[in-house]
């Protein structure tokens, strides 16, 4: 059993004082009958509960993408800085979904939220190799030495070993990364042990995912066929 309002959340009708004003105004049902209160028990098993006619299947599985803009921070919630959930609707924020991975405050592009813990861990797992590729300016030029380098692992001035990655040079000053792990701050420290400070990084992929004409600062639901591309 559960409360009739966190089911309709759950379902995505709206945010808790959203749906409150929903059963207020007689939309939803139990069973064919107009429920008005929030705090009503059900039981989804074996209840039909509907919205305006529509019957909802409780928590449905999203997955959000987010073109992110520098200076927000991936987290949840943060004491000092803005934070990338700042930038998806109070409806999309009212369904748990959490960022998969993170990207720096400085770092923009691609970002993914799920609600589906199982598939988060799967995408962020290195035995999963999901890749993720990044265009980078930094200053230099990228050499076949450094292509080599980075086919080769890393292993950074910390110790930290990165397993094989790809670099692309595009032109000086201008390169594609593509890693399949997430360390801290992974593509810029790559870059600076070979001596190629990082001055912008932009995720443009994940998973197959791209950008697309997604704006900077805007998000969108991913279909269920591009869930489906994802769930490895």
């Amino acid at each position: 059993m559960e409360r009739l309002d966190k089911f309709l959340c759950d379902s995505g009708a709206g945010t808790r004082s959203q749906v409150k004003v929903l059963l207020k105004a007689g939309r939803v049902t139990v069973d064919g009958k107009v429920e008005k209160d929030n705090g009503r028990k059900i039981d989804p098993e074996t209840q039909t509960i509907a919205l305006d006619g529509e019957v909802l299947g409780g928590k449905r599985r999203i997955v959000v993408m987010l073109n992110k803009p520098a200076g927000f921070v991936t987290a949840t919630e943060d004491a000092m800085d803005r934070t990338v959930m700042e930038l998806l609707p109070v409806s999309l924020r009212a369904m748990d979904v959490k960022p998969v991975g993170r990207l720096d405050k400085a770092t923009e592009g691609l970002l993914l939220f799920t609600n589906d813990g199982d598939l988060l861990h799967r995408l962020i797992s290195p035995k999963k190799e999901v890749p993720k590729v990044y265009y980078a300016r930094h200053e230099g030029e990228a050499a076949e030495a450094d292509v080599q380098a980075f086919a080769d692992g890393l292993t950074l001035r910390d110790g930290t070993v990165c397993r094989s990655a790809k670099l692309e040079p595009l032109g000086p000053g201008e390169s594609l990364i593509t890693v399949c792990e997430g360390k801290y701050h992974q593509v810029r420290r790559m870059m600076a042990s070979r001596n190629m400070t990082v001055t912008y990084l932009e995720r443009r992929q994940e998973a197959g995912l791209t950008l697309g004409d997604l704006s900077r600062g805007s998000c969108r639901e991913l279909t269920e066929e591009e869930i489906r591309s994802i769930d490895c």
